[in-house]
C-alpha cells in the first residue's frame, strides 16, 4: 500500500515513544510505501485534495533514527489510506485540513473518517453516552458552575472544551477565593465553553487509556499523577503501568463500539476514571507503545493489520 502520514514534524517526536512512528514502523515492516507531511503541506488545485510530502525511512531498534526522500507533489488519490495523526488543538488549520481529505478519491481510507473528526469533540463526544459519564456541566455561565460547586461536598474538576494534553484542567473545592477567577480565566470572561465535572477520588489511583481499533478494545495502560499534580497525563510526568479491562470497561467499550463504527471513528483512545467514562480521544490517541512494552500487545500491527483488511475490501 501508498500510505500518507500527516502529522507534527518527525525532529519534534519521541521516536521510541510515540504513537504514529508504532504504525509507521509496523507497516514500513511490512514492505508498505510510507509518506509524511504536515496539515501546512495540504493544498486543493481545481477540486482535488494534494499533499507536498515526503517519502520516510525509520531505522535502528534501541535508538531509531530517520532518513528522508525528496519531496514529492503528490494527489491524495495516489495513496490507499491517509492517517491523520496531528496533535491536538482541533483548530481551524486542523478542520480545513479535514476538508482537504473530503476531496481525495471514496476508495482512499483515512483514518479517522473526517466528517467523524469535524464531529467528535474529545470532550463533548462523551456526552453521547452520559449513562457512563460523571455528572457533568458544559456552560459558558461561570456563575453557574461556582452555584454547583457552592451546592456539593465533593470538589469539581473544570477544564476547556478544546484543551488536550492535561492544559488548563483545575480541580475547584469550595470555599477557595481563586474559583470565580479560574472559571473566568478559563471560559475568557464567559466567552468559551468549560466542562465541569465531579471529581472522581479514584483519579489518585490512576486515569486508565483504553485503546479501541474498530470498536474493538486492543490493551490498557493505567497513568497515575505525580504526588504533587492532579493530572496523569504522560507528558506532564504521569506514571504508565500496565492493567486489565474490568467488566466496567468492556461494557463501556461494548456499549461504544456501534456509534464509534457509525461515525467512522476507527482509532480511539477511551479515558476512564473509577468506572467512568471522562473523554473519548479520536485526533491523534496515544499509548499502543507504551502497552506493546508493558503487556507484549502489539497494538500497532493489529492496527496495520484492520488497515489492510479495509483497503483490500474497498478494492474488492
Amino acid at each position: 500500500m501508498r500510505i500518507l502520514v500527516v502529522m507534527d514534524p518527525l525532529e519534534r517526536l519521541n521516536l521510541t515513544q510515540d504513537t504514529s512512528i508504532g504504525f509507521m514502523l509496523a507497516a514500513q515492516s511490512r514492505g508498505h510505501y510510507v509518506a509524511c507531511c504536515q496539515v501546512k503541506d495540504l493544498y486543493i488545485r481545481n477540486g482535488v485534495g494534494f499533499a507536498f510530502c515526503r517519502r520516510v525511512h525509520l531505522a535502528g531498534k534501541g535508538s531509531l533514527s530517520y532518513t528522508q526522500e525528496e519531496y514529492t507533489d503528490s494527489p491524495l488519490s495516489e495513496f490507499e489510506t491517509i492517517w491523520m495523526r496531528t496533535d491536538p488543538p482541533v483548530d481551524q488549520a486542523y478542520l480545513h485540513a479535514t476538508h482537504v481529505f473530503d476531496l481525495a478519491s471514496p476508495d482512499v481510507l483515512v483514518v479517522n473518517d473526517p466528517k467523524g473528526l469535524r464531529y467528535a469533540n474529545e470532550k463533548l463526544y462523551a456526552q453521547q453516552f452520559p449513562q457512563f459519564c460523571p455528572e457533568t456541566l458544559v456552560t459558558r455561565d461561570v456563575e453557574a458552575v461556582r452555584r454547583w460547586l457552592e451546592r456539593r461536598e465533593s470538589p469539581l474538576v473544570v477544564k476547556p472544551v478544546d484543551g488536550h494534553g492535561g492544559r488548563g484542567v483545575f480541580v475547584l473545592e469550595k470555599g477557595n477565593r481563586n474559583v470565580r477567577s479560574i472559571l473566568e480565566t478559563l471560559s475568557e470572561e464567559g466567552e468559551l465553553w468549560v466542562v465541569a465535572q465531579s471529581y472522581l477520588p479514584e483519579a489518585r489511583e490512576g486515569d486508565k487509556r483504553i485503546i479501541l481499533i474498530d470498536g474493538v478494545p486492543q490493551g490498557a495502560i493505567l497513568r497515575t499523577p505525580q504526588e504533587d499534580d492532579n493530572r496523569g497525563n504522560m507528558h506532564v510526568g504521569g506514571q504508565v503501568t500496565h492493567c486489565d479491562l474490568n467488566d466496567r470497561d468492556l461494557e463501556i467499550c461494548a456499549a461504544l463500539a456501534p456509534r464509534l463504527r457509525a461515525d467512522g471513528l476507527w482509532f480511539v483512545g477511551l479515558d476512564i476514571i473509577g468506572g467512568y467514562l471522562t473523554e473519548i480521544n479520536v485526533t491523534s490517541p496515544t499509548g499502543i507503545r507504551e502497552i506493546e512494552a508493558l503487556s507484549g500487545r502489539d497494538v500497532a500491527g493489529a492496527y496495520v493489520d484492520w488497515i489492510e483488511s479495509q483497503v483490500a475490501e474497498m478494492r474488492t
